[in-house]
């Protein structure tokens, strides 16, 4: 079984996010199966995706998994699995994904960059949580909780430097939200080249801090069209590694573009018992 490592939303390796991809010829094995292989690759997802009988909706199944747990919906991997599908000659163009979250597309241009099309999610002002706010240690400027397919708590910070130089305490946000916290500022200087920036910690989900997190620009992206008044928008997050996604607010939909680039390919010796 052929598993590659992908690098997410960068178009160079050991940047943006790794992602594991697994093509499965036939339906999932499973659970416990692809839990095992998630927790062994070791990133902050393993994408599994099998191909559908033509004529349906989707073309493909996919379903992700963190070493922890299964998610409802995950940009940096559908990303990742849509750059293996289409660089293995087994689709070109549009790519339609059955998954937990409903029907997702991505899109492969001619220049290499692929295009997802998200639900958007929606953005609930709440007040701020005592235990986040000290478990950031940072001015907070807004908080907002998104939709039921994310399940973040979206934090505005003061300022860019806020969110690069943020230190959080991980154990303390781990259990105040559905899925984790994003953090998020206006670029100091958009000249270089992005418009926002932002950085994600999943503490709850077996991942401290996930270096470019796709899904979670679906609530970035309409959050950051109302304040700087423009629907396409580029986003850089990331700490130590990171990454850039062009967004497009499209009303109950949020477009994702990046690049992606295979670091390793290999094979993947333990097969699963159904």
């Amino acid at each position: 079984m052929r598993l590659r490592i992908v690098d997410a939303f960068t178009d160079r390796p050991f940047r943006g996010n790794p992602a594991g991809v697994l093509l499965l010829d036939g339906g999932f094995p499973p659970d416990s199966w692809l839990r095992q292989v998630a927790a062994e690759v070791n990133l902050s997802e393993t994408a599994f995706a099998h191909p559908l009988p033509p004529g349906g909706d989707a073309d493909w199944a996919l379903r992700w998994f963190t070493p922890a747990a299964e998610v409802d919906m995950c940009g940096h991997a559908t990303l990742a699995t849509a750059h293996v599908i289409a660089t293995s000659g087994l689709a070109q163009g549009l790519i339609r994904f059955s998954a937990r979250c409903g029907v997702l597309t991505a899109e492969t241009a001619e220049d290499g960059t692929i295009t997802m099309d998200f639900p958007t999610s929606s953005l609930t002002p709440v007040a701020v949580d005592p235990v986040v706010r000290s478990a950031l240690g940072a001015e907070i400027r807004s908080v907002h909780d998104t939709s039921e397919h994310v399940g973040d708590l979206l934090v505005e910070l003061a300022d860019e430097r806020a969110v690069r130089e943020l230190t959080p305490d991980h154990a303390a946000l781990r259990g105040h939200s559905r899925r984790g916290v994003i953090v998020t500022a206006a670029a100091e200087d958009p000249s270089r080249g992005y418009d926002f920036v932002s950085r994600g910690f999943f503490p709850a989900i077996g991942i401290d801090e996930d270096p470019v997190t796709g899904s979670a620009h679906t609530a970035l992206a309409p959050f950051w069209a109302a304040r700087l008044g423009r629907t396409s928008l580029v986003g850089l997050q990331g700490g130590a590694r990171t990454g850039l996604v062009a967004v497009e607010a499209a009303g109950e939909r949020t477009l994702l573009t990046g690049n992606a680039v295979t670091v390793i390919d290999g094979e993947l010796l333990a097969r699963p018992h159904f």
